[in-house]
């Protein structure tokens, strides 16, 4: 355990840094192979004007680099916080071996980061969701699919 500690304090850390840079939020995270910290990130939402840099994709993209891989088998990820929706789909995407955070999602809404309305717009029928969305040619990007099916080249994941 004191391993799994060490490994999220830097995660915290790097948290508490991105405060003092003015980056992003006060989010961190580290993925872990074998030991050895591989891919590092902190929030960079402000300071890459992307929404989707938060700590966890940070650090996943940083370890995928690093490994020359896009998948994070024999890893644990250590997040400072809960992921928020987006991440824990990256956290899946990654299919990392295990993923501990620190602080909750409820901590994260106290300090002004609350994800629970995108929990609930994940829950309802696309039709009812409050950013309207309209499905347009789907036939045409069937056929991406059929080709991607019928692909000898291709790369499961």
């Amino acid at each position: 355990m004191k391993d799994h500690e060490h490994f999220m304090r830097l995660a915290i850390e790097l948290a508490r840094e991105n405060i003092k840079s003015g980056e992003g939020g006060p989010f961190g995270a580290v993925v872990v192979k074998d030991g050895v910290v591989v891919g590092r990130g902190a929030n960079k939402v402000v300071s890459e004007h992307d929404p989707t840099a938060h700590a966890e994709v940070v650090a996943i993209r940083d370890a995928c680099q690093n490994l020359n891989t896009f998948q994070l088998d024999g890893c644990i990820i250590y997040s400072s916080c809960e992921p928020c929706p987006m991440c824990l789909g990256a956290v899946y995407w990654s299919r990392p071996d295990k993923l501990f955070f620190a602080a909750s999602r409820e901590d994260a809404a106290r300090a002004g980061f609350d994800d629970a309305y995108i929990y609930t717009q994940l829950a309802i029928s696309v039709d009812k969701r409050d950013i309207k969305t309209e499905t347009l040619l789907e036939r045409e990007s069937n056929e991406v699919f059929e080709q991607w099916i019928a692909s000898e080249q291709k790369i499961p994941y």
